[in-house]
């Protein structure tokens, strides 16, 4: 079932309110897409979102994943937002919107911070006028989206409590991506996060803070984080690892009789059991 309208913004304001958090799971192609949604089905009562955006539309193209992700949402028995996630583009985000998508994230956290301000309040305007909810950042994320890089996170580009609480009454997000010490990818060293600033973020912004950058942070923290306003946790590299692994695995006994689809099997189940672990630490 799709979380369409007010229903989608509720899922994430229940798990705010229960100190849960919301996973947004990133795919890539089908078997990613499939594999969250049978995740999401073997945990009945725990939304998830299908964050199908882009930087996946790079690899598979927008329409393409934004209907797979949108029909597999629609014909599920869960509960699935489809989520634009890491748009900086107001054209790619409208018609992201008009397809249908529940929630989008505008991302202008490398601009200054007043065009940061006016570009979200842009894609505000549009997302209301479709019923979806709007995700913002504000800080900088080291490392790369796609790759786990062994990034390391910069105290200099960490989100600022007091600059957090004017950009959220200027723009009128639905939701905050902070930035504390996470980064994109796995890292070489264990990730720890600055849990003061984000108490302090909190309590400085009515809204329900974003997690990007989830995967292998230590279970502990992440529960931490939880406690302290995120109710939206991102979940990237540590599907793409569990699929890929898993395919390498199948893939010497596949190769002599060309067996492509025991190989995207392999990957897809790996990713519903990787999903499923995640739903299960955040709820």
């Amino acid at each position: 079932m799709l979380l369409t309208g007010p229903d989608g913004l509720k899922a994430l304001t229940t798990a705010y309110e229960n100190g849960r958090a919301l996973p947004g799971f990133v795919a890539y192609n089908l078997e990613t897409v499939q594999g969250i949604v049978a995740a999401a089905e073997a945990n009945p009562g725990h939304p998830v979102l299908i964050q199908a955006g882009s930087s996946p539309f790079k690899h598979a193209g927008r329409e393409p994943l934004m209907r797979l992700a949108l029909d597999a949402a629609a014909g599920s028995s869960a509960r699935i937002g489809v989520h634009l996630d890491h748009s900086r583009d107001l054209d790619e985000i409208t018609a992201c919107l008009k397809a249908g998508y529940t929630s989008v994230m505008v991302d202008g956290s490398d601009l200054p911070f007043a065009e940061n301000i006016a570009l979200t309040v842009e894609a505000v305007r549009r997302a209301r006028d479709h019923g979806a909810w709007v995700e913002a950042e504000l800080g900088a994320l080291a490392g790369d989206e796609d790759v786990s890089t062994g990034a390391t996170a910069s105290a200099a580009a960490m989100t600022d409590p007091s600059q957090a609480a004017e950009f959220v009454a200027a723009t009128g997000v639905d939701a905050l991506a902070v930035a504390i010490g996470n980064v994109h990818g796995f890292t070489a060293e264990p990730v720890r996060l600055d849990l003061d600033r984000l108490s302090a973020i909190h309590s400085a912004v009515p809204v329900p803070l974003v997690l990007h950058g989830a995967s292998g942070v230590p279970e502990p923290q992440l529960r931490a984080a939880l406690t302290r306003g995120v109710a939206k946790i991102n979940v990237n590299a540590e599907l793409r690892r569990a699929y890929l692994d898993a395919m390498a695995a199948a893939l010497p006994s596949a190769l002599p009789g060309s067996d492509a689809v025991s190989v995207w099997s392999a990957g897809r189940a790996a990713v519903t059991e990787a999903a499923s672990r995640v739903i299960s630490t955040l709820t």
